[in-house]
């Protein structure tokens, strides 16, 4: 008795470890491949720039990932800006990326390379987005030139193949009488039971190494401008809701200062913020008053139910409008991959 069940567990642990060996095989065998042979390879051109657009492949199954290249060459006496890969891709998780870095070739024209390697979410028919690349002189940095490029499809075929759609769910035989003799029962079960726990932990493992790879930054001034512009389309003060409105601008203006210069404004009353930014060095003297001014009008709307006139109203709005415009920066930028997260969430529950 004991032996046979000495021998159910050799044979599943045998063959756990085959499964792992397996998986760990097909990673090691796609990151050995180094060499890349571009199936795609399409030219763009626009004045001093040129952009070649590249794919390795544009047919795959879901478990394999693509080589997205984009090589750009820009003349000299000319500044080119990238297009935020990231936030494009909708349908494919960024693995990896690297960049050759600023080449100087032929007549002084400086040579770039990315690289990223995606991975497809779902399997289907999907396009890398078109991307605008802008491109300026340097003596003249206000005006700007576009090149855009075509979008790409790419089929990304189920691990099915064709065979999924020949897939039948049978109708259910007779019922019989269940062999009194052992069988192996245990261990395909346990087979079964290895394998989903293996596949399971790939599946996470991947989500976990895309969710790590791919990060969303804005600079603080495009938080705040979004942030305004759900609030006015709430128009919460023809709803009659003027408390919740002050309390909204107010914490938009207050993140606003925390995300830009580091001061911690939302965990603060107004009259502890207020002491603290006197020894700043960060905002002016009129910045300084301004804030002041700003946050005393909504203490009163939302504590002493103040009943502002249009006009207040309106103000109120464009100071949080013209603060944030004299004082952003691109330097300085946020993390909001977990928000926007939350954002979609949040509509899909609406839905």
């Amino acid at each position: 008795m004991h032996s046979k069940y000495l021998k159910y567990g050799l044979c599943f642990t045998a063959g756990f470890g085959l499964l792992l060996f397996v998986f760990s095989g097909c990673r090691q065998k796609q990151e050995a491949q180094k060499a890349v042979e571009f199936k795609i390879d399409k030219p763009y051109e626009r004045g001093p720039l040129s952009v070649h657009l590249r794919l390795d492949k544009d047919k795959l199954t879901i478990a394999e990932s693509l080589l997205l290249e984009l090589e750009t060459a820009i003349g000299p006496g000319y500044e080119i800006k990238m297009p935020k890969i990231g936030e494009q891709l909708l349908d494919f998780g960024i693995l990896d990326w690297s960049d050759s870095g600023k080449i100087l070739g032929d007549k002084n024209v400086v040579l770039e390379r990315y690289r990223y390697r995606l991975e497809p979410l779902l399997s289907g028919s999907f396009e890398i987005p078109a991307f605008k690349f802008e491109f300026f002189d340097v003596n003249d940095p206000n005006t700007k030139s576009v090149l855009e490029t075509e979008p790409l499809k790419v089929e990304v075929a189920s691990l099915l193949g064709e065979e999924r759609s020949k897939l039948i769910i049978a109708d259910i035989e007779n019922v019989v009488d269940m062999p009194s003799q052992s069988s192996y029962l245990f261990l395909w079960a346990g087979l079964v039971a290895a394998a989903s726990v293996v596949i399971g932990l790939w599946i996470y493992l991947r989500r976990e190494k895309i969710k790590k790879a791919v990060r969303i930054f804005k600079p603080a001034h495009e938080i705040a401008y979004e942030r305004l512009r759900v609030l006015v389309a709430e128009d919460l003060i023809k709803a009659g809701k003027l408390k919740e409105f002050y309390e909204r601008i107010s914490n938009i203006l207050r993140h606003y200062i925390e995300d830009r210069f580091d001061l911690h404004a939302p965990e603060r009353t107004t009259e502890e913020f207020l002491a603290e930014i006197q020894f700043s060095q960060v905002l002016t003297s009129d910045d300084k008053e301004s804030i002041g001014n700003f946050l005393k009008h909504c203490d009163l709307v939302k504590f002493a139910k103040y009943n502002p006139t249009t006009e207040q109203i309106q103000k109120t709005f464009d100071l949080v409008k013209e603060f944030i415009e004299k004082t952003k920066a691109e330097e300085r930028k946020m993390d909001v991959t977990d928000m926007l997260k939350q954002q979609e969430a949040a509509e899909v529950r609406s839905d």
